[in-house]
């Protein structure tokens, strides 16, 4: 039986052969899978057609991208399941306890998500391959596993970057096979085609929902919430192919039986590569932390999620000599992932009961017994209305619950902003209180903890991602049970209503919606001040930083009380308004200190040696969150632009070259006539130690010779380590997501609306003194500033007293500098309004 198995799943090639009734890709497509990559719209057509063949196949498009390709996904199963697919839906949201009812089918369901990253490109051919087989009434096999299990197959989460690589790779291939990966097809420009269209890596945006692939695709999820969830991938062309189980660090949320799973799909499909010959890798590298990733995401949601990575990715292209001289051919790769597909219908179609029983145990044990060891999270009232409304838009998102805290004494608990345990409090009415007795328990436990425990300091991504420092919000974890006293009722926004025009009107400058405000009424060309002093007016009180709408220097724009009114209705901003610039106390409207704000012309340096994530970060909050005008320029072209045409320009992390010397010095002469440059996270490394710049490593040189001292000194030491202990000596220099608490001076721009407090997320090692003739307006005060995640223990000692955020004059310019990204993948939510102050408010 198993060879017959393994001549009818794995042997693409015979199977096509043999099938006539529903045309094979071949067949439909005029190549072999493997010869070519496919374009975006062909799989999409090969799906449309086998469905159009096979009634007991569903075919939704549930969004579009960015460059308007359609998302879609398959759904297959029997007919007796088809016929009541809705009733199998249900009751799996019945399961979990996200309905109310008890389930009557005992159906699982299995969802494949292929080419998150869209050179990663043998995934959308390893679809198409999965999906002929599966969806062909013809294959016994085949049908019979989708008797036990529905199948949802999404063909292609990023059909923006995987047409980006594969209409390169067709346009550069060699049509004779060259595997010599020198030749140009093996070797993609910059950005790649991994990212989607504004350059986020959607692997990592499964739980933040920043891009709309995610947001769409969550959605879906959310309506299904899968028991198993396999996502596909490519490693480097040297690999092989690596499956589950994952590697440690493992989550200690995770449950038994998502581990055995894991197993019983590892040992299922090895058995099928050891049958072929083909070399495989499990429990390494691929671990089981980060919250946004395919495979944990599912995992924090009750499902068994998998990572599979075949060897090759965008270099192998059509194939790729390896490093041991093998030619690793995309038809070969299509194999690889084709397999583990087969292997995870078969797995499924043989533990259907197991996998619903331990899957409804999950969800049993989230609402009575949370495992977690913090119980309860506190939002407090007192926290920045604007991060607050974010963060509630993003559980909402994810499908946990929250409610109103209520008037409770007597409390203890983590507090996020000092970082210390057994903390006093009390809550009332405003106070948003998150439990852990819920469905989404472990999810929320997730977000929330304060401190991941790592059991395993080699990890894959970053350490700490908690949703009070990313929001910058007040607030405690419980390690007991605070269930609401009622639900939440989210603040209702009043429109607001054009009539006589006052002397102002007059906004808090609190987050990202009041930037977007700001940026939607300079591009309208009404006049926007800011106060640099704190002011009260007619028994109101403002900080510094609100933005000062005057009647006075508007008087040209037409409707400007109903364009303003409206602007802001649109963004939910609420107006103060005042009949007089006479303050109570604070500088008068007239006084020097009210600035007026300059429509900035922005550009922003992407390109080869910078880094695309970054660029993409950037680019996407200027385009869907700012809306506001950017213009993207090549770093290796600097050097012959007009500069002029800019006042704020944004350099994002850097590596390598970056911009060449001419670049430089054009930059430089720039910002020198009046420009203002940011410079972000690695990008500070052109300035830093450089002559005519504040940026240094040291205060003084006798800290550096005392620091290179002590450095030679442990490397002798370290010499003599054992050869395997060379990666765990390597980390003990880095950083993967440290949290710190940076000190905001909130008299300067950058500071406005922070409170006096920020938290940084820093995976760099770059640590900076502090500014001698320029402005400190962020620092790490002291070495207490540390709240959670995996910093090297050879240079957290050292991080205090470093700069964070900070400003320096050049000339008639400015210099910005971010020594870690501010908007990191853009869920560092708090970290937007800080990036906004330096585009808009510093130096006007």
């Amino acid at each position: 039986m198993k060879k017959i198995l393994l001549s009818i799943a794995f042997s693409i090639v015979s199977v096509f052969a043999s099938l006539a009734q529903l045309q094979t890709p071949e067949q439909f497509l005029g190549y072999k899978p493997g010869d070519r990559f496919t374009p975006h719209h062909r799989m999409v057509d090969y799906f449309e057609y086998v469905a159009s063949q096979n009634p007991n196949i569903k075919l939704i498009q549930y969004g579009e991208t960015n460059e308007k390709r359609p998302l879609i996904m398959a759904i297959l199963s029997s007919p007796e399941n088809m016929a009541k697919l809705e009733q199998i839906r249900t009751d799996n949201l019945k399961r979990a306890g996200l309905m109310e009812g008890n389930p009557s089918t005992e159906i699982p369901i299995n969802w494949m998500s292929f080419n998150v990253h869209g050179n990663e490109s043998v995934g959308m051919e390893a679809a198409i391959s999965t999906f002929y087989t599966l969806g062909n009434p013809a294959n016994a096999k085949s049908q019979e596993w989708l008797k036990n299990q529905v199948i949802i197959i999404d063909p292609c989460i990023n059909p923006d970057g995987r047409d980006r690589y594969a209409m390169w790779y067709n346009q550069k291939m060699n049509t004779t096979l060259q595997p010599d990966l020198q030749s140009m097809e093996h070797n993609e420009p910059w950005p790649g085609g991994r990212a989607n269209h504004y350059l986020f890596d959607l692997n990592r945006d499964w739980a933040w929902q920043v891009q709309v692939e995610s947001q769409q695709r969550l959605k879906m999820y959310q309506q299904w919430m899968p028991q198993l969830h396999l996502d596909f991938h490519e490693q480097g062309i040297n690999q092989p192919f690596y499956m589950a189980p994952a590697a440690e660090p493992l989550h200690e949320q995770l449950s038994p039986w998502q581990h055995e799973f894991q197993d019983i799909f590892g040992r299922n499909t090895a058995k099928y590569f050891d049958q072929m010959g083909r070399f495989y890798f499990t429990k390494e590298r691929f671990d089981l932390l980060y919250p946004s990733y395919g495979d944990t995401y599912p995992m924090y949601n009750g499902a068994i999620g998998m990572t599979i990575e075949q060897g090759g990715g965008g270099q192998a292209g059509r194939g790729g000599f390896n490093a041991v001289g093998d030619t690793v051919t995309l038809s070969y790769r299509i194999q690889g992932h084709y397999t583990a597909a087969m292997s995870a219908a078969e797995v499924t179609s043989q533990n259907a009961k197991k996998l619903l029983e331990e899957y409804s145990k999950y969800y049993q044990t989230n609402t009575s017994n949370p495992k977690g060891k913090y119980k309860s999270f506190v939002i407090k009232g007192e926290s920045n209305p604007a991060q607050v409304a974010k963060l509630l838009e993003l559980l909402d998102k994810n499908g946990i619950r929250y409610g109103k805290a209520g008037a409770k004494s007597g409390l203890k608990g983590y507090e996020y902003q000092s970082g210390k345990s057994g903390v006093a409090f009390t809550t009332s009415d405003k106070d948003i209180v998150v439990s852990a007795y819920q469905p989404k328990s472990v999810l929320a436990q997730v977000l929330f903890e304060p401190n991941p425990v790592l059991n395993d300091s080699i990890t894959y991504d970053i350490t700490s991602w908690s949703m009070p420092y990313a929001y910058g919000l007040q607030a405690y974890a419980l390690e007991t049970r605070l269930d609401p006293s009622s639900s939440y009722e989210k603040p209702t926004f009043t429109p607001n209503v054009a009539g006589t025009t006052p002397v102002a009107y007059l906004v808090n400058w609190q987050g990202t919606r009041d930037a977007a405000f700001l940026a939607s009424l300079l591009n309208q060309k009404i006049r926007v001040k800011y106060a640099e002093f704190p002011f009260e007016v007619e028994g109101k009180s403002f900080p510094a930083g609100s933005l000062i709408i005057t009647k006075g220097g508007n008087e040209y724009v037409g409707d400007f009380d109903k364009k303003v009114t409206e602007t802001a209705n649109k963004f939910g901003v609420t107006l103060a308004t005042t009949q007089t610039g006479y303050m109570d106390k604070g500088k008068d409207f007239g006084s020097p200190n009210i600035r007026t704000i300059k429509a900035p012309r922005v550009g922003l340096i992407g390109g080869t040696g910078t880094s695309s994530l970054s660029f993409g970060e950037i680019w996407h909050f200027f385009e869907k969150e700012l809306n506001y005008p950017l213009s993207t320029l090549e770093a290796g072209s600097i050097g012959n632009y007009d500069l002029s045409r800019y006042d704020v320009i944004l350099l994002p992390s850097t590596f390598g070259s970056g911009l060449n010397a001419n670049g430089q010095s054009k930059l430089m002469d720039w910002v020198k006539a009046g420009g203002k440059l940011i410079a972000m996270d690695g990008a500070l490394n052109f300035f830093a130690n450089k002559e005519g710049f504040g940026l240094k490593t040291f205060d003084t040189e006798e800290e550096k010779k005392a620091a290179e001292k002590a450095s030679q000194e442990l490397a002798k030491k370290e010499r003599l380590e054992p050869y395997t202990e060379g990666e765990r000596i390597n980390i003990s220099s880095g950083v993967e997501g440290a949290i710190y608490e940076v000190k905001m001076d909130p008299t300067h721009p950058l500071g406005y609306g922070t409170g006096g407090k920020f938290y940084t997320l820093k995976n760099n090692s770059n640590r900076f003194a502090f500014l001698t003739d320029g402005v400190n307006a962020g620092i790490i005060e002291s070495n207490d500033a540390y709240r959670t995640g995996y910093i090297g223990y050879k240079i957290k000692s050292k991080m205090g007293q470093s700069l964070a955020i900070g400003a320096e004059s050049q000339g008639r310019g400015q210099l910005v500098y971010f020594v870690d990204n501010p908007i990191f993948r853009g869920f560092w939510e708090s970290g937007k309004l800080v990036l906004s102050n330096a585009i808009f408010l510093v130096g006007q």
